[in-house]
């Protein structure tokens, strides 16, 4: 995600308005807007559980994915939600300013992720603010640590991004972006603990480099990325007559984003070594009989190779996995996710093509190659629900 540092901020009697449309902070809360809707803005387990060392990276992640499951089979259980006003005379100021919030959202999401925004069309209006609220957030976080004011990001930095988290969590915006964001968390059954965890991908940035082994790995790639299905499926949305387990659906919007993550790593790897990082399993490199040396010389050689297929299968066999929730979304929702993984899945076919010289060249999907996924996408979007167990 990178690009210019999105600090839009509003102004703060634009704010200030803005409050009254989203619920106040307590240990359970409802919308005024959807009054149905109840939302924690509590601590899981998730933390302590992550403490344990005994427990695999894919045990721990799969806490956080009942968690979310657990707060979309409530809401699927309740009756459908009234999202109409109670009042359509009532605070057109702030629903106003809200909406320019909203606008605002879609517009960042159309300049640095023009696919995915185009497949976003295709949603309902309600759901497509949303994901683009969702969107800018991630964005906005990851660019903390990875856009041009990184070098002066600090852990009390990200505190107090996270100190600002809660607080739109619990209907505090602090600019309109926040704003966006806190009126989704309000309608829709989002957990608060997958942004936070994106929050800590961002501090493990700042200080590792290096990852021991997949298991690390793993949980890195969920931190910064896995997150972001976590928190999307809610707003997309589970398909009616889909079949499928909701913890089914999550983990497979789970390993959308791990996959869409090692396929960041494989193709930066000579970009994060001239930042002096590896995003690679260490043992696996020693295994390959390569070392830290090898990429900082940036030779392709048989080993790289082989080291690099490996790589890649594992990279598809999560995007194999996420396939199969993909069509258990609401049908309207499918289309981005189908272009997202569409087009991340060429990005390995590209290595391939660049004979795994990941070091001097950038594997990239052409304008023309990206055109023509958009129709496979939509094609795939159509199908039904598919027999994931």
């Amino acid at each position: 995600m990178a690009g210019v540092l999105l600090w839009v901020i509003a102004p703060k009697e634009n704010a200030t308005a803005l409050l009254s449309l989203i619920p106040r902070s307590g240990k359970q809360k409802r919308s005024r807007l959807c009054p149905g809707v109840k939302f924690s803005t509590g601590v899981s387990a998730f933390s302590s559980a992550v403490a344990n060392p005994a427990r695999s990276s894919e045990e721990k992640v799969y806490e956080v994915v009942l968690k979310q499951a657990a707060l979309v089979k409530e809401q699927r259980q309740k009756k459908a939600l009234d999202w109409k006003r109670t009042d359509e005379t009532e605070g057109m100021t702030d629903w106003d300013l809200l909406n320019e919030a909203y606008e605002r959202c879609g517009e960042v999401c159309a300049e640095y992720a023009k696919t995915f925004y185009l497949g976003t069309l295709l949603m309902t209006p309600e759901r497509r603010r949303a994901v683009w609220a969702i969107y800018v957030w991630c964005r906005r976080t990851d660019e903390l640590v990875d856009g041009p004011n990184a070098p002066h990001i600090t852990p009390r930095a990200l505190d107090r991004w996270e100190k600002r988290l809660d607080d739109l969590f619990e209907g505090r915006p602090y600019d309109m972006l926040d704003a966006a964001l806190s009126d989704t968390v309000s309608k829709y059954p989002v957990d608060i603990q997958p942004f936070k965890d994106m929050i800590e991908g961002m501090r493990l940035d700042l200080r590792k480099s290096r990852y021991k082994n997949f298991d690390e790995l793993y949980l890195y790639c969920y931190y910064v990325a896995g997150t972001v299905g976590l928190m999307s499926v809610p707003v997309m949305g589970i398909a009616p007559e889909s079949k499928a387990s909701t913890e089914s659906v999550y983990n497979a919007a789970l390993a959308l984003g791990i996959a869409n993550q090692l396929t960041n790593i494989l193709r930066d790897v000579g970009e994060d070594a001239r930042r002096g990082r590896i995003y690679l399993p260490q043992d696996e490199l020693a295994r390959a009989g390569l070392s830290d040396d090898d990429i900082f010389c940036g030779q392709v050689t048989d080993k790289w190779r082989n080291f690099m297929k490996d790589q890649i299968k594992r990279a598809r066999m999560f995007f194999d996995e996420a396939e199969r929730g993909v069509a258990e979304l609401n049908a309207a929702s499918r289309w981005p996710v189908w272009a997202s993984l569409l087009l991340y899945r060429q990005i390995l076919d590209a290595l391939e093509e660049n004979d795994y010289n990941n070091f001097t060249k950038r594997a990239y999907v052409g304008k023309a190659k990206k055109f023509a996924s958009l129709p496979v996408a939509y094609g795939r979007a159509l199908m039904g629900s598919s027999k994931l167990a």
